[in-house]
């Protein structure tokens, strides 16, 4: 087997996808829309001010030999949300939308990909929204197709939060998936459609796909790993003369990601608890009304949020629909916990009160009520803070790597 991987902004487990493919022996080509080794111009280049972001696409130089790039669109969306020129890329036909960044990709790997099949290349291994194209000429060429689901299915995120829309009125603009084009949609299916195999990484995912209308592929469930601890024996906090409880917020300032239900179980605890947020703001008025009352530390780089993460004593993690949640992984793997919904990844990783807390999706009572029992009991966190850890401990990510290879070999 020689596989093709493909993924525009190289993501965490595409990385480790990419990494684990040429580890056994597996990867043919890595395409991608920018990507940074040690003494390239690139990497050169990042080291400006103005095109600092590039630095975070650094990766391992082991990638190098395999990895074929096409950064225009990917650069023109960089500087165009570095100069606020939002009419280039607010919109799904915009010409450096995120969706114009991962169709154009889409389509050179299709224009590619009748040569690289006669070089070996017999699979091509994509992620949703740029896999369409590449795959209509992957059915051309005899090459099989795997489908990286990472999100939710659409028309369950449609049934699901059209409600949640309602509960808070206000936050109503925050929710982006319902302004994906009727073409993305389309695409999406047709994606499915395609694939001789779904990889998705969590329970809920996979429950999902449930509203697809036509015939899946087989589905397959690989929960992602969990980062390197860094700190092996990570000194708590006392919590002499009863000071509040540290909570943290990670993630997209959105209401998909249960922000306005945290705004709103902590209302009454203000006396017990202080909110940090970490994650881009976004233009809605309930926001940044809500947003004064706490601390806010804009957007960071990885290590940054870690340390973040390391110096408070609980994630909130209320999801309303994710496929995964890395931000969990991430924060257990520092020995703090989680409080998580339902609709995400935390069910495959989190046993409630042992390594972490399970809340019902959009339920604020389940939310507040935990963290005033945290508020009371605040030796509890530790205990389930080092459980968590222990949980990263078991799952590095050389596992997912070995569950993934296994599943795409059957």
């Amino acid at each position: 087997m020689k596989i093709i991987l493909s993924h525009p902004t190289g993501n965490a487990n595409s990385r480790a996808t990419a990494e684990g493919f040429i580890e056994a022996g597996l990867l043919s080509y890595f395409y991608t829309t920018i990507a940074v080794f040690p003494e390239t111009l690139l990497h050169k280049l990042g080291k400006l001010p103005f095109l600092s972001l590039i630095q975070r696409r650094m990766y391992n130089p082991v990638l190098r030999q395999y990895t074929k790039t096409y950064c225009r669109y990917e650069l023109g969306r960089m500087i165009s949300m570095k100069m606020k020129l939002n009419k280039l890329i607010e919109h799904d036909e915009d010409p450096f939308s995120v969706a114009s960044v991962y169709k154009h990709l889409d389509k050179k790997i299709a224009t590619d990909l009748p040569a690289l099949a006669l070089k070996g290349a017999d699979s091509i291994y994509a992620y949703s929204d740029g896999a369409m194209y590449s795959f209509i000429e992957a059915k051309k060429c005899g090459v099989k197709c795997f489908y990286d689901l990472s999100t939710g299915y659409w028309r369950a995120f449609h049934k699901l939060l059209s409600e949640e829309k309602e509960r808070y009125p206000q936050w109503s603009d925050t929710f982006s998936g319902f302004k994906d084009s009727k073409e993305k949609l389309e695409r999406k299916d047709r994606e499915i459609a395609l694939a001789d195999m779904i990889i998705v990484a969590s329970r809920f995912t996979a429950e999902t796909l449930k509203e697809y209308p036509g015939k899946l592929p087989p589905i397959k469930i690989v929960p992602y790993g969990f980062p390197p601890i860094e700190k092996e024996n990570r000194v708590y906090d006392d919590f002499k003369d009863n000071r509040k409880l540290k909570l943290l917020f990670v993630g997209k300032l959105t209401q998909p990601k249960g922000l306005a239900d945290v705004f709103e179980a902590i209302r009454e605890l203000k006396d017990k608890v202080q909110l940090t947020l970490v994650g881009s703001m976004t233009d809605n008025e309930a926001l940044k009304n809500e947003i004064s009352e706490h601390t806010y530390l804009g957007t960071l780089p990885h290590k940054e949020v870690l340390k973040v993460m390391r110096e408070h004593d609980i994630l909130l993690f209320p999801s309303l629909f994710d496929g995964f949640g890395m931000v969990m992984t991430e924060a257990m793997s520092q020995g703090t916990p989680v409080i998580a919904s339902d609709r995400s990844a935390a069910p495959d990783l989190i046993e409630h009160g042992k390594n972490g807390w399970l809340i019902p999706s959009g339920s604020v009572i389940s939310l507040s009520r935990i963290i005033e029992e945290l508020s009371a009991t605040p030796s509890n966190i530790i205990e389930v803070g080092k459980a968590a850890m222990e949980t990263a401990r078991k799952r590095p990510w050389s596992m997912y790597q070995k569950e993934l290879i296994d599943a795409i070999r059957l």
